[in-house]
């Protein structure tokens, strides 16, 4: 699939911080993603090895049966350690490299991690989605910015996960009695299509599919492969 290069990646965190303020205002908050979906990718990365290395990973899945077509990884030291907020520093260079192996372009990525839902309003999700021009949504299993209220116990229930007053998410009860996942816009999706989306992509998981498939991959639990759409 196509990448968008935009920008050289920063190598210390006061320009991580300023590139992620430059393109924040970029974020599309309309959604993009077709009404009946094909492909759906998630993309999820690995620990560190002796050597330094990180896995990135992506899973490209078919809607609406989540059958696995194509699994694409990739391999290299990140830029960045992990810093919170700055996660997009760590894993989207070697993520994007998975991403640009793929031989069909997904109508949706989720991401394991946050999209709007962060400091600066422009977490890994928005970053993805900027640099890919597909419909970004983030995933995460914990809260990076924001509260929510009252959320009920049954699959489905949700509650809007608010900072500063600003809606940036939701808390999303993806089964009975499971802690939730937090869900954030990327890039070319509103709210109510992403939480949709995410719990669509659940299948009998707290976490939905193509992530779920995506941690695998980048453990070595999933054989990389390319299959036919």
């Amino acid at each position: 699939m196509r990448l968008y290069d935009t920008h050289p990646w920063p190598t210390n965190p006061q320009e991580a911080v300023a590139l992620q303020r430059q393109l924040a205002d970029e974020v599309s908050h309309r959604n993009e993603v077709p009404q009946e979906p094909h492909l759906v990718a998630g993309v999820d990365i690995s620990g560190q090895n002796r050597q330094g290395k990180v896995t990135g990973a992506v899973v490209l899945l078919r809607w609406p049966d989540m059958q696995v077509v194509e699994v694409q990884v990739a391999e290299g030291v990140p830029p960045l350690p992990y810093i919170p907020g700055l996660l997009a520093f760590r894993e989207a260079p070697i993520l994007l490299e998975a991403l640009a192996l793929l031989t069909s372009t997904p109508d949706l990525i989720l991401v394991d991690g946050h999209g709007f839902a962060h400091p600066r309003r422009f977490g890994i999700a928005c970053h993805i989605g900027l640099l890919t021009q597909v419909p970004t949504v983030g995933c995460a299993k914990s809260i990076l910015k924001g509260r929510y209220g009252f959320l009920g116990r049954e699959r489905g229930s949700w509650s809007e996960l608010v900072d500063r007053e600003e809606v940036v998410g939701v808390a999303l009860r993806t089964r009975d009695g499971i802690s939730p996942v937090y869900v954030s816009i990327g890039h070319k999706v509103d709210l109510p299509a992403a939480r949709d989306l995410v719990l669509a992509c659940c299948k009998g998981f707290r976490l939905p599919e193509p992530t779920r498939q995506a941690h695998r991959a980048a453990a070595g639990q999933l054989t990389a492969q390319a299959g036919a759409v």
